[in-house]
């Protein structure tokens, strides 16, 4: 049965009826015979995208760094686990309800932040905000997003949005949007932390890669007049991260609000134990999917001895490679309270299903949701056929490690 009008009977409750009933009636209608068809799994999206994109945004969106063995090995690694799945355990009611940071969500997976969405559809990030929202799950929005930070609240003021946020040389940009996100009503603030320098990402160097004129880094609109002219990297003057960035920052983030701190861009248990004596609230275990040191571990590899390390005190997360509900049982089982996908919701504002005669309906948005949805589905179902019924039941002995 066609993506397009997908409503699956068996999980027909949360997170809810998410094809739009406009997708329904356009795929029922006469005049309206659908060209692009049969998106079942997140990979077809990914074809999609590479076939339909530029080929210098493409490439920014799969870039890894260097020769991207980490960005490979991150989607590898999740095939040399396998599951040791229990029987009869009555399946028949499945609950995928999970918590972060005390919030209810509909299930483990939020939307990590990744920049430049207006680059794969013109509503960017407000698009993405909105899939989420109707979703009732998580968007983590990035510093380096095409809409400002008060345009992404605004499209979804029901939302539940965390920021990301980078320090800088100059501490007032940070401090500006920290205040900024705060007002706004976003719930946590993500420092990411694996970025004192950009990774050398090969085929942005080919492509010169640049955003067109009329985008914008909009959450800096403004702030770097005195510089204009100067050489660019990803939107904003170069040199402007601050490479001498440490703990002792993370305790200023502390001073400046009261909203709960995140660090992303841990991998070892060594970190992780700093961060909880540093008094964060959570950690997304991250390589930043594979754009900064290559040769460094899969996160999925990384997550056991994190979790071990923090021992419960603050909550774990994980991206990197997210690919299948599969993938995402796996992570929980390993100890993640919720993963966080990043190219594959690019792949899901780049959908674009056409009929005949017109548009059958909200592009965009609607590709974010089926996204989620194909990812809600085949995790409710890996949680059946493992012999689990809720989250809760979810834990390590579903798991063994293969030699592969």
């Amino acid at each position: 049965m066609n993506r397009l009008v997908r409503v699956s009977s068996e999980l027909n409750s949360q997170p809810g009826d998410l094809v739009s009933a406009r997708a329904t009636d356009a795929a029922k209608s006469e005049e309206g015979v659908c060209v692009e068809m049969a998106m079942v799994c997140l990979n077809d999206f990914e074809e999609y995208a590479k076939q339909h994109l530029s080929k210098a945004t493409w490439d920014y969106y799969d870039a890894g760094a260097d020769d991207c063995c980490t960005r490979d090995d991150n989607l590898l690694a999740y095939k040399r686990i396998r599951l040791r799945p229990r029987i009869l355990r009555d399946v028949s009611i499945n609950d995928t309800r999970t918590s972060v940071l005390g919030m209810e969500i509909s299930f483990p997976v939020g939307i990590a932040p990744t920049a430049f969405h207006c680059l794969a559809w013109h509503e960017g990030e407000l698009a993405t905000a909105r899939a989420t929202e109707a979703v009732n799950t998580c968007y983590i929005a990035s510093t380096y997003s095409t809409c400002s930070v008060e345009e992404i609240a605004a499209a979804a003021p029901n939302g539940y949005r965390w920021f990301q946020l980078y320090l800088y040389r100059d501490r007032k940009l940070s401090e500006q949007i920290v205040r900024r996100v705060e007002a706004l009503g976003y719930k946590a603030l993500v420092l990411t932390v694996d970025v004192p320098y950009t990774g050398k990402r090969r085929n942005d160097i080919r492509n010169q890669f640049k955003l067109p004129p009329h985008l914008k880094v909009k959450n800096f609109e403004g702030m770097f007049q005195e510089q204009a002219g100067s050489q660019e990297e990803y939107g904003i003057p170069a040199n402007t991260l601050d490479p001498s960035i440490s703990w002792k920052d993370v305790c200023w983030l502390q001073s400046l609000s009261r909203l709960p701190i995140i660090i992303k861009g841990i991998l070892t248990k060594e970190d992780a134990e700093l961060a909880v004596e540093h008094g964060v609230q959570g950690i997304i275990v991250s390589n930043h999917g594979g754009r900064q040191l290559d040769g460094g571990p899969a996160t999925i590899d990384c997550l056991p001895e994190i979790v071990d390390a923090v021992q419960g005190r603050v909550e774990v997360y994980m991206d990197g490679g997210i690919r299948t509900g599969n993938d995402v049982l796996k992570a929980i089982a390993l100890g993640a309270k919720c993963v966080f996908i990043g190219r594959p919701a690019i792949w899901g504002l780049a959908y674009k299903i056409r009929c005949s005669y017109t548009v059958c309906f909200d592009q965009g948005e609607e590709g974010v949701r089926e996204i989620l949805q194909i990812l809600h589905d085949e995790f409710r179902l890996c949680m059946a056929l493992s012999g689990c019924r809720n989250v809760a039941e979810i834990n390590r002995n579903l798991i063994q490690f293969s030699r592969l």
